[in-house]
């Protein structure tokens, strides 16, 4: 074929040993046909390094947006195993890293605790919190250790006309054509399959199994089943998020359609349509006047004007939780250990509810009727436990008692999310709303 595998793996090999600066490698991986040739052709190349030399440490990152598609997440988690268990095996200087968003950056938390609407292209606030931030913050670490790291990415000039463009655009080498300066400060792009073709790129994948044992065969098949592309590591705003036929995120709102979760329903996995039911209705309903605020999560309702689009209202939340649940509980009659969305998540959203003065809605009894159980309300709020019986007695007046247990309740929010800034504007702002309401009555 008329891929040059014996260049690239030269290059590689020349930048491993032949880079004075002790800078380790971290190589993204998302499970895709571009990522897992980049990774394949590098183990190769080491292999061919004495076991002395091979002193410079390859990270393969993973990011975990904790909303990927269930078949693809399963799919991309064996792997993993499969390259962790085959690195120590053949002591090679390679080791995964899975990175994830923080707790009140997770799609959930804020689409359903703070009620950010479901992301477009106007609005993407997804791809910066979920995909972005937690690479970065690892890449960052690195850094921080060493002075310097090279990223090697899987991006190819052939994959698009945007990403060629992309490409050239950002290509500012360093002492050689190899590397690329990256909009992190002291961090470098290694792209060595970057004018590897996609047909070039097949017929490597089905002619040479992986390092890390098996087969090629499952990606095929997952490929053609879906048929997609699969959405790069994104570490920064050059990359694209997902193409318009994409791997990804199963609640991604930003296409119309999702035909690669279509495609592999059409291709036997039924199991999957609430989850196409759940993501169609965030696309039907996202721009909805009667399912937004018409003041900001920085406002009270005095701020009401129907100019603003701001979250989704309360009972849409807890509508759309009710429903998430149902969608889990639905799925997990084809696989009991799929979760759609952790408890750590619904125990932030509602304590992100009690922070924006939510308290007709709980977390408890939403789970509660989805699942028939009898999980208390305690169960989803933190491990401090306020008397209320005493609070009662103390208190003449049921709104008085009602009132300084939401104070509480908005004050272990704090606690919880671990971000104690703003806790007395969300004190003061409360007890007004509630002094308006009272003076109103």
């Amino acid at each position: 074929m008329a891929l040059d595998l014996k260049f690239i793996q030269e290059e590689i090999i020349d930048q491993y040993l032949n880079d004075e600066n002790p800078r380790p490698w971290i190589l993204g991986f998302s499970g895709g046909k571009d990522s897992t040739m980049l990774l394949q052709v590098v183990w190769l190349a080491l292999r061919k390094i004495d076991p002395v030399l091979r002193n410079r440490h390859v990270y393969v990152v993973c990011n975990d947006t904790l909303v990927e598609n269930p078949r693809i997440a399963r799919f991309i988690h064996t792997t993993l195993d499969h390259i962790q268990k085959a690195a120590a095996e053949e002591g090679m200087p390679i080791s995964v890293q899975q990175t994830s968003p923080r707790l009140e950056d997770t799609f959930w938390v804020n689409l359903l605790g703070k009620g950010y609407p479901a992301p477009n292209n106007t609005f993407r606030w997804c791809t910066d919190r979920l995909k972005i931030d937690p690479t970065t913050q690892f890449i960052k670490s690195k850094i921080s250790e060493i002075g310097e790291a090279i990223i090697l990415l899987g991006t190819r000039s052939d994959e698009s006309t945007t990403r060629a463009r992309s490409i050239a655009k950002h290509e500012s080498y360093i002492k050689s054509d190899r590397l690329r300066k990256h909009v992190l400060p002291n961090a470098f792009v290694f792209a060595p399959i970057k004018d590897v073709q996609t047909d070039e790129l097949w017929t490597y994948l089905l002619q040479v199994n992986p390092p890390w044992g098996g087969t090629h065969r499952d990606l095929v098949t997952l490929y053609r089943n879906a048929s997609g592309g699969d959405c790069p590591l994104v570490i920064d705003t050059t990359t694209p998020s997902c193409g318009q036929s994409r791997f990804g995120c199963w609640v991604c709102s930003v296409v119309k359609r999702d035909k690669s979760m279509e495609a592999l329903i059409d291709n036997g996995e039924e199991w999957m349509e609430p989850l196409v039911e759940f993501r169609d209705m965030l696309v039907d309903y996202r721009n909805d006047r009667s399912w937004r605020q018409m003041w900001r999560r920085n406002q009270d309702e005095d701020a009401a004007d129907e100019n603003n689009w701001g979250p989704y209202l309360p009972e849409k939340r807890a509508f759309m939780l009710k429903k998430l649940l149902q969608a889990q509980k639905e799925v997990q009659q084809e696989d009991p250990s799929l979760i759609l969305i952790n408890y750590q998540e619904l125990v932030a959203i509602q304590v992100t509810w009690h922070r924006d003065s939510i308290f007709d809605y709980n977390v408890a009894e939403i789970y509660n009727s989805v699942y028939e159980t009898q999980m208390s309300k305690e169960e989803f709020s933190d491990e401090q436990v306020f008397e209320k019986d005493l609070l009662k007695q103390v208190c003449e007046n049921e709104d008085d008692f009602k009132l300084i247990n939401e104070l509480l309740e908005l004050q272990k929010s704090k606690i919880i999310l671990v971000n104690k800034y703003g806790i007395q504007s969300d004190l003061d702002n409360h007890l007004t709303n509630h002094a308006n309401k009272r003076l109103a009555c």
